[in-house]
């Protein structure tokens, strides 16, 4: 090959190279395909369903039950999109927990209406936002590696949010799709009971909480201590007399209506109460719902909303 044609291919395989990244660049970052969810229905399911208030089960179609549910969870007046954010992540949770079989082992069913058990349900607040919410979603599950993923949620994160271990004290296996540390500035369009909140909670109370937490007894309380606190300054281990206890799990022990999240402010003991002061209202993993129904306001879309709370996931359509 003389020297003038080699130095033809040379040139010619240049262009070719930078046709080729300049194709690329254009096309942009190639996504990887969506992984499939292994036995998940392509056809919306009907699902059967405990109603605790009746002590019956019924047969509904998912969509329909999930609508009661979006109902219940959020306020409907809130905006669709806001809405519907939370009927992704509720449709997310009812099918990871159908397939999980939770419910099944309690009363034979899919889903229950218990909250402690379940979701909320409540159809009596079903509204057009609602129905419209649920009816654009209609199919739609959030996945991570061909899993759904734990469909958690709360109320109002205190403006930002918390992993599974933190939040929830969950040690049950990996969530690397809860985005922890996400900063949405919910406190500034919630209710005030949310921005600054107080609880007196009776001493004889605290320690059955206690040893139903912790299963030591604390003994006579004197005192109360903040001793570890994770990286959202949520409390997550407390010193109550003479046992250590889970923040999270005493915050349940008490009721979740009264310790409304361990963003502590304040705790002592004061007479013959244990006294608590933060903000914000649940647990703080997942989605938000203040943060969402923030983001609705400023034209954010469902999509968003969801994937400014979790991470690397896959929004699927399972049904049409």
């Amino acid at each position: 090959m003389d020297l003038q044609r080699f130095d033809k291919l040379k040139i010619l395989l240049v262009i070719v190279m930078v046709i080729g990244l300049v194709w690329g660049c254009a096309r942009g970052p190639q996504r990887k395909p969506v992984e499939p969810v292994p036995g998940a229905p392509d056809r919306e399911p009907t699902i059967s369903l405990y109603i605790k208030e009746q002590d019956k089960k019924k047969d509904i179609k998912l969509e329909e039950y999930l609508a009661g549910v979006v109902a219940a969870e959020m306020e409907p007046s809130w905006p669709v999109n806001a809405l519907a954010a939370q009927a992704i992540v509720a449709r997310t949770f009812t099918m990871e927990n159908i397939k999980a079989g939770r419910v099944k082992k309690l009363h034979g069913t899919d889903a229950s209406t218990d909250v402690e058990e379940f979701q909320a349900y409540d159809p009596s607040r079903i509204n057009d936002n609602v129905r419209k919410a649920v009816q654009s979603t209609r199919g739609k599950v959030i996945t991570y590696r061909g899993k759904y993923v734990k469909g958690w949620f709360s109320a109002c994160d205190g403006g930002i949010s918390a992993s599974a271990q933190e939040g929830l004290a969950f040690n049950k296996g990996p969530t690397p799709y809860i985005k922890a540390g996400a900063r949405d500035e919910c406190l500034s369009i919630t209710v005030p009971e949310n921005r600054h909140w107080r609880a007196e909670i009776p001493l004889d109370q605290v320690r059955a909480a206690v040893r139903e937490n912790s299963g030591k007894d604390p003994g006579d309380i004197s005192a109360v201590k903040i001793t570890e606190r994770g990286p959202s300054g949520r409390v997550t281990m407390l010193q109550i007399g003479s046992a250590a206890v889970s923040g999270p799990g005493l915050r349940l022990a008490l009721g979740s209506d009264k310790v409304r999240s361990m963003l502590l402010s304040k705790a002592a003991v004061q007479g013959g109460n244990l006294v608590l002061e933060g903000k914000g209202y649940g647990h703080g993993v997942g989605l938000c719902q203040w943060g969402a129904k923030k983001m609705a306001v400023e034209g954010k879309s469902p999509e968003e909303i969801i994937k400014f709370y979790y991470r690397n996931v896959d929004i699927q359509k399972l049904w049409n």
